[in-house]
């Protein structure tokens, strides 16, 4: 542990001084040389005024900060890539915004860009790759429209009102790796507009969606579960990385484990047209796996393969069976994407087994199995010190401590953001590297910082249910209920059997309360509590939006469940320990426990 420590404080300090995730956004005037050559007074006075009436004042209504003015250019940031997209849309859908006067003078039109990335901080200047690629995008935009990178696109998904045309990969100046951009201008064909949002819990179509169940462990020895579970999990995780499928999370596929179910009775409950399942033999430093890919609807079986390799192998394997179930699928896309399995195993077996065996006891979700997962996380980070995965594990294992009220948030909140950021030193395309960094940032209340860490971890993997459920949990202490609703409710979608569920439940029930939807806050708060009795969060709020209804009778009993739960429950701990970020909605939460008779 003593390597961790070091490694990681020293990580954490060159962080904290310089470093942050943003999105850039940068913007540039069209045809500025030839306006200033026809009028520069003029084109001077008309920059000035856009900047005042349409540019500055969208930057200040979406959270941003302007950072920097280059004659007619300008770079932004923002701790949100979703409200860096609606401040561009605002900016560039402004037309009537502008004073009559303006329409004597020079037009003023834009090309913006927009990217997300690692940041370098100096003064309030920021500089890096974050910078660079966004300053690289503006010009391959149309005038009046706006270009993004993969990741912009990737991030925002359905949470703006437009879409982007794939514009295809380009390389740019002083940047080592291609990117591909993606455009969108106003003018833009009717039928790129979005699709209005289906019900939350409407299955995809049935193309994209897949379970994977637990490969089945033949090795006649119970204690090699965790590894063939460790096998099943890491296909889900390689899977969920692309986006054309929606991916069953592993705990909702788990509920299944050792269980003799029809195929189609899986389908149906988890709303999926695929099922994966398959077996696991180890014998020595040997290991058979076998994997077979069933089309539900049919009944058939589009692929089957065994692999009996020396244990050594096993990641290939791995990235050998999603490759398959890819290409049986949809092999018109894994042509165009030439898609492997891009991560970094673990440079110890060992670590990886001792991983393994810390996840199995980590999502049974109970103290005693979040102690265990821990101490064997830190032997694996022993043996490996730069395994992302085992950092930021044991990184979430202890915000979810603090969360849960099972350890001290001021010791254990500093340990977990030095294992984060240890991480993603160590693999940044892990997405428990960010979720863990989202977690510890949102306890220290950088809500903004937290925000982008979970849509990092989003955007590496979309379907990671216990990222959008705290990416839920952020938004909702930040007020954006509505967001958060929806959040919460598509981590559900992902993970219906999840043991998480209950605390999905309790995100919502909060995000409802923030609302003042205090009827919803309160069926959801019951619905976690009947999944999980010790879950101290569905208490809190059931106590607070039953005290803020008026049902006092209902109040009262759930504060002294509460009080059950969480003994050191007051006043003065909720307003010290609850990172909600505005006064008002902490105030609202409070009167919420007054009402229920909470001192």
């Amino acid at each position: 542990m003593e390597i961790l420590r070091g490694k990681a404080e020293a990580a954490m300090a060159e962080e904290r001084v310089n470093r942050k995730l943003a999105a850039i956004l940068a913007a540039d005037v069209v045809g500025y040389s030839r306006l200033m050559g026809v009028d520069e007074e003029g084109t001077l006075a008309a920059l000035k005024q856009h900047r005042q009436a349409v540019f500055d004042p969208a930057v200040a209504a979406h959270h941003g900060r302007v950072v920097k003015l280059i004659g007619d250019g300008t770079i932004a940031e923002f701790g949100s890539v979703v409200d860096a997209v609606h401040c561009a849309l605002a900016v560039q859908r402004s037309d009537g915004l502008l004073p009559d006067e303006a329409q004597r003078q020079p037009k003023i039109v834009l090309r913006i860009g927009i990217n997300l990335g690692d940041v370098i901080i100096e003064g309030d200047d920021i500089y890096g790759d974050g910078v660079n690629i966004a300053a690289r995008l503006e010009p391959l935009a149309e005038p009046g429209g706006i270009c993004v990178s993969s990741i912009v696109n990737e991030s925002v998904g359905n949470r703006i009102d437009v879409s982007f045309r794939d514009g295809g990969e380009i390389s740019v100046k002083n940047i080592d790796r291609p990117i591909r951009v993606w455009k969108w201008h106003p003018r833009a064909a009717p039928d790129l507009a979005k699709p209005k949002p289906k019900e939350e819990n409407a299955a995809p179509a049935a193309l994209a969606s897949i379970a994977i169940l637990p490969f089945t462990n033949m090795s006649g020895d119970p204690e090699q579960e965790y590894f063939s579970d460790g096998i099943s999990e890491d296909i889900i995780t390689a899977l969920s990385k692309l986006r054309w499928f929606f991916v069953i999370a592993r705990n909702s596929s788990f509920t299944y484990k050792g269980k003799a179910v029809h195929l189609k009775q899986v389908a149906e409950e988890l709303g999926v047209g695929y099922v994966v399942e398959g077996s696991v033999r180890k014998r020595g430093d040997r290991v058979r796996i076998t994997a077979q890919l069933n089309d539900v609807a049919t009944g058939s079986h589009l692929w089957a393969e065994k692999y009996d390799r020396s244990i050594a192998d096993v990641f290939a394997v791995q990235d050998e069976i999603t490759e398959a179930i890819v290409a049986a699928i949809e092999p018109q896309l894994y042509a165009a994407e030439n898609f492997r399995a891009r991560r970094k195993p673990p440079d110890s077996m060992d670590a990886w087994d001792l991983v393994m065996r810390a996840l199995s006891h980590y999502w049974r979700v109970t103290r005693q199995d979040n102690v265990v997962a821990q101490a064997l996380l830190e032997k694996a980070i022993a043996i490996d010190p730069n395994y992302g995965q085992a950092l930021g594990v044991l990184a979430a294992s202890h915000t979810f401590s603090a969360h849960m009220g099972w350890a001290d948030m001021a010791t254990v909140v500093p340990i977990a953001e030095r294992a984060a950021l240890a991480s993603i030193q160590a693999d940044s395309e892990d997405p428990w590297a960010h979720l863990a960094l989202g977690s510890a940032l949102l306890f220290k209340r950088r809500f903004e910082d937290s925000l982008g860490a979970f849509e990092s971890a989003l955007s590496l993997n979309p379907n990671f249910s216990l990222a959008q459920g705290y990416y839920g949990l952020t938004l909702s202490y930040c007020g954006r209920w509505q967001e958060a609703c929806v959040a919460a409710q598509r981590a559900l979608r992902l993970s219906p059997r999840d043991p998480f569920a209950a605390i999905f439940c309790g995100i919502a029930a909060y995000s409802h309360f923030v609302g003042r939807n205090y009827d919803d806050a309160i069926r959801l708060a019951t619905e976690g509590i009947r999944q999980r009795g010790d879950f101290v969060g569905g208490h809190r709020v059931l106590t607070a939006a039953a005290g803020m209804a008026g049902r006092d009778d209902l109040a009262r009993a759930a504060l002294l469940e509460l009080e059950r739960a969480q003994p050191n429950i007051s006043l003065g701990w909720l307003a010290s320990h609850m990172p909600i970020r505005y006064d008002a909605d902490r105030e609202h939460y409070l009167e919420g426990f007054r009402r229920a008779g909470l001192d």
